[in-house]
């Protein structure tokens, strides 16, 4: 594991994309318990990705103009039905009161998997991305990919957790502007 693949898959993770979005909604929505469910089911649905690539799935899609266009416009179409649904105000980021406990962070999980497991870029990722830092001429890149892609996905968690832990409490936002307030008032020419 070398600097370059910590640093450039920070980057990639802490990069806000669809599934750093689904863990924000859901501790804006929720609170930080939600967001941290949130990035826990974002981080599993990298799991698919990580077996396609394992198997050799993944090169189909990056080969397949018509396998990754499916893949991305079921996404497209999943991110969609998910706008609507919380427009409307009835959906998987929306706060119902008739809603049971049990239900609705069951309904966070299925949403955070199902928006990273149709996320046809994590699989390109996977593809283009870790092979690079696998060492050439090993005699199997199973080990070295799965080693990769667990500290992958355990930075993804980590980023998305903390994104949504933070944006769920929205009292530390509070705090941050009466200090930053404080300091602006006692400060000097």
């Amino acid at each position: 594991m070398t600097w370059a693949f910590l640093l450039t898959s920070f980057v990639i993770v802490a990069t806000p994309g669809t599934g750093a979005l689904f863990t924000l909604a859901a501790g804006l929505a929720r609170r930080g318990r939600a967001g941290v469910l949130a990035a826990f089911a974002c981080t599993l649905g990298i799991v698919p990705h990580l077996l396609a690539a394992v198997t050799g799935l993944a090169a189909l899609l990056h080969a397949s103009g018509v396998a990754f266009n499916v893949v991305k416009y079921a996404g497209v179409g999943y991110l969609l039905y998910l706008a609507w649904t919380t427009w409307r105000d009835t959906g998987a980021l929306a706060v119902d009161a008739s809603d049971s406990a049990a239900r609705s962070w069951r309904s966070v999980v299925v949403s955070g998997v199902t928006v990273n497991l149709l996320n046809p870029k994590l699989t390109i990722f996977f593809v283009a991305f870790l092979p690079q830092f696998v060492p050439a001429g090993s005699t199997g890149s199973v080990v070295p990919m799965l080693a990769l892609s667990g500290v992958f996905m355990a930075m993804t968690f980590v980023v998305f957790a903390v994104y949504g832990v933070l944006v769920g409490l929205r009292r530390v936002f509070a705090a941050t502007f009466v200090g930053l307030g404080a300091r602006l008032a006692v400060e000097s020419r």
